[in-house]
């Protein structure tokens, strides 16, 4: 999960306007490129008209012009009134020299140029002028690398030491949370709240505003089945539909990279959770997806003891025989056909999976080896149930496992 945060905020032009330099052969054709040009002309510019100090030149002509008064009678009096605070404006640093105090958190939006980021320090009073940052960014060519988001920073600081914080995304502000594979709704809410310090309560009803969370029409507002499992990123001040939204917007793209309309999303997600709560092995599960569709074809029931532990919200790899008499429309041994929507929340394997079944006549399968995943297909019944006493060996050799 984690599209969006390597993206350059210096690669963006800003539309202030810049002093006129030569045009370069070529455009740049990404943002830090754009980024990285725009620096090296400012740079140009800020060379024009300066002395060996960075001074501008017009500091010299002017103190030439208060000697030439002091020459003149009376020349002395009127250089001091009205020329000293020409002169000291131009003496004067545009810089804190740091390291400052307090704090204070700086928030650098999405798509945010240069001068942008600098106006924003400089509002907030963490430097003391746009300029000082632009010049110090133009030194530094990891500026072009800062990331959106929030940072800590303190007022009034060096306008170098600002930008090391913005450049070094370690200071970046944000909560960090990892989603496994196969969870239930349930089940992720409160990993999403032990980072977030959301209560579960507020992510189970942001749950149910399915506009909010862009659910496709097909999900018919069910969100199981769309809480993508990666890597997260939140912002300090984001919500729990925030967080719902985001998960929601990585499976959906995932479906829409693999051609999958919003009309079979739903039914794709059904038989992704089915694969992924069902094969270890990212190999396995396309073979796994083409036993679902073989099955249906065919008019027979699923037969998952998944769905059956979804219904009865128990973890396990067999059922009972009172959990397979349950009426509950997800007992596929009973029901033929798919359960009424996802048992738990498949990753990109399974998704794919699903939207690409293998090609084969495979009608069964079994774990013969729970601990190591291992996986048998077959075409018979009767290669099937040589692959299920396999399975039944391994569990009278580990007792307590079945």
């Amino acid at each position: 999960m984690k599209d969006h945060l390597e993206t350059s905020i210096f690669g963006d032009h800003d539309d202030e306007p810049h002093d006129e330099v030569a045009a370069p052969v070529q455009q740049p054709r990404t943002r830090r490129e754009a980024r990285e040009a725009e620096l090296a002309a400012q740079r140009a510019a800020r060379q024009e008209g300066k002395g060996p100090k960075g001074r501008p030149s017009v500091v010299r002509r002017l103190a030439v012009i208060v000697l030439a008064l002091a020459v003149v009678g009376g020349g002395v009096a009127i250089a001091y009134t009205y020329l000293r605070p020409v002169v000291a404006g131009f003496l004067e640093s545009n810089d804190y020299p740091g390291p400052g105090s307090g704090s204070v958190r700086v928030t650098v939006a999405q798509g945010a140029g240069g001068s942008a980021i600098a106006q924003v320090l400089a509002d907030q009073d963490v430097v003391k002028s746009t300029k000082a940052f632009i010049e110090a960014a133009q030194d530094d060519p990891k500026s072009a690398g800062i990331q959106p988001g929030v940072y800590e920073m303190r007022k009034q600081m060096k306008a170098t030491d600002a930008l090391a914080v913005l450049v070094d995304p370690a200071n970046r502000i944000v909560q960090r949370v990892v989603v496994p594979e196969g969870k239930w709704a349930k089940e992720v809410y409160p990993i999403l709240s032990e980072a977030t310090g959301i209560p579960v309560a507020q992510y189970a009803e942001a749950a149910k505003d399915a506009k909010a969370l862009g659910l496709p029409a097909s999900a018919n507002g069910n969100v199981e089945g769309y809480l993508f499992p990666a890597s997260y990123e939140f912002e300090p001040d984001s919500t729990a539909v925030d967080h719902l939204r985001q998960m929601v917007s990585e499976s959906t793209k995932r479906l829409d990279a693999l051609g999958v309309t919003p009309e079979r999303m739903e039914r794709t997600i059904i038989v992704a959770s089915l694969v992924e709560a069902e094969a270890r092995f990212e190999e396995d599960r396309p073979k796994v997806a083409r036993v679902v569709e073989n099955r249906l074809a065919q008019d027979m029931p699923l037969q998952f003891d998944s769905t059956v532990n979804y219904a009865t919200g128990k973890h396990g790899i067999t059922t009972t025989d009172a959990d397979r008499a349950s009426d509950s429309p997800y007992n596929t041994y009973k029901v033929k056909g798919l359960p009424p929507g996802p048992i738990g929340n498949p990753g990109e394997s399974a998704i794919k999976a699903a939207a690409q079944p293998a090609d084969g006549p495979w009608l069964y399968f079994v774990t013969v080896d729970p601990a190591k995943g291992t996986t048998k297909f077959a075409v018979t019944f009767e290669e099937h149930q040589a692959n299920v006493a396999e399975f039944q060996k391994w569990c009278q050799s580990n007792p307590g496992q079945c």
